[in-house]
């Protein structure tokens, strides 16, 4: 895909044009690092997209309305992401019901939600005025500043991208939840009857979606220091769409965060890289369908050869 867009922009391959590809890669990437944690595990959270919206109107909600420093805003914000997400993972567990429909309820009850409560505080459907909350130069150092690098500017969001795929790549390989994980993604069943604590195990992965949810949208809010009311309404199918991309199987036990990675990269540079060409904006999505379809095919390609492999 680089190479593609290369070869006929020469400002894709600049320095400039990287950042600039590199920035929606940065905010995708970690929300679909996460998403392939709970795809591994065997299940989806269409809730992810729109929970990047309401972290990012909890904090600017609590900060600009209610006036309180934007720390605390950011607290709040990562409380209620947490126990959204223990909420999911918890109503999945007990009820059996597949997590698709759990978290498309989920979705609309918080879709609502946020274009309810904006309104109703603001009368609007928008919350402004982040960058006038105490300690908002703070916050944004952390979460939207700028890294120079051989006089180009690169967000910071691109080495949090980097950290997330680390850390989620050395828990899958280098840990027991790591091992928990692909075990109930294989086969939940057997991997209860061998000790396995899956319950634990999927609200975990529930909660570590729903903190990567609202560490994007604590940066979208800073970086932005305005947020609409529909704030990542439709971004969840992106993410489910980046973890397929990078491998993970619709059926969960097999994916990697590298790979999750990789797909959020490949988005980054189609999504840009069309402009760029001067190509209509719209072929994006006709892009990212036919990614999606090898994607898939190439998947059940992997999966029949892994399975006669077994035998």
């Amino acid at each position: 895909m680089f190479a593609f867009f290369a070869v006929q922009s020469e400002v894709f391959r600049s320095p400039r044009g990287i950042a600039n590809w590199l920035d929606p890669a940065s905010t995708l990437g970690i929300m679909a690092v996460a998403v392939a944690l709970l795809m591994i595990g065997g299940h989806f959270d269409l809730s992810a997209g729109v929970m990047t919206g309401t972290t990012a109107l909890t904090v600017g909600i609590v900060a600009v309305e209610f006036g309180q420093n934007i720390w605390v805003a950011i607290g709040v914000s990562l409380a209620l992401a947490l126990a959204i997400g223990f909420f999911n993972g918890w109503l999945v567990t007990r009820t059996g019901l597949p997590s698709f429909i759990i978290t498309l309820g989920t979705f609309l009850m918080l879709q609502g939600l946020n274009l309810g409560l904006t309104k109703f505080f603001t009368d609007t459907v928008t919350v402004g005025g982040i960058d006038d909350a105490p300690g908002y130069a703070a916050a944004e150092w952390l979460f939207a500043s700028r890294l120079s690098i051989a006089g180009t500017e690169f967000r910071v969001a691109i080495l949090w991208w980097v950290l997330f795929t680390v850390l989620a790549t050395w828990v899958l390989l280098r840990t027991r939840f790591g091992n928990w994980v692909f075990a109930t993604g294989g086969d939940e069943v057997a991997a209860r009857n061998v000790g396995v604590p899956a319950r634990r195990t999927t609200i975990t992965l529930f909660m570590t979606t729903a903190t990567a949810a609202w560490f994007v949208g604590v940066t979208l809010a800073v970086r932005l220091t305005s947020v609409q009311a529909n704030t990542g309404i439709g971004q969840e199918l992106i993410f489910i769409v980046a973890a397929v991309i990078g491998g993970c199987l619709l059926t969960g036990g097999f994916g990697s965060a590298i790979g999750a990675s990789l797909g959020a990269l490949i988005f980054g540079m189609t999504q840009l890289g069309i402009p760029y060409l001067r190509w209509d904006a719209d072929w994006f999505y006709f892009f990212l369908g036919a990614m999606l379809l090898l994607a898939v095919l190439a998947n059940r390609l992997v999966r029949r050869y892994a399975e006669a492999a077994r035998r």
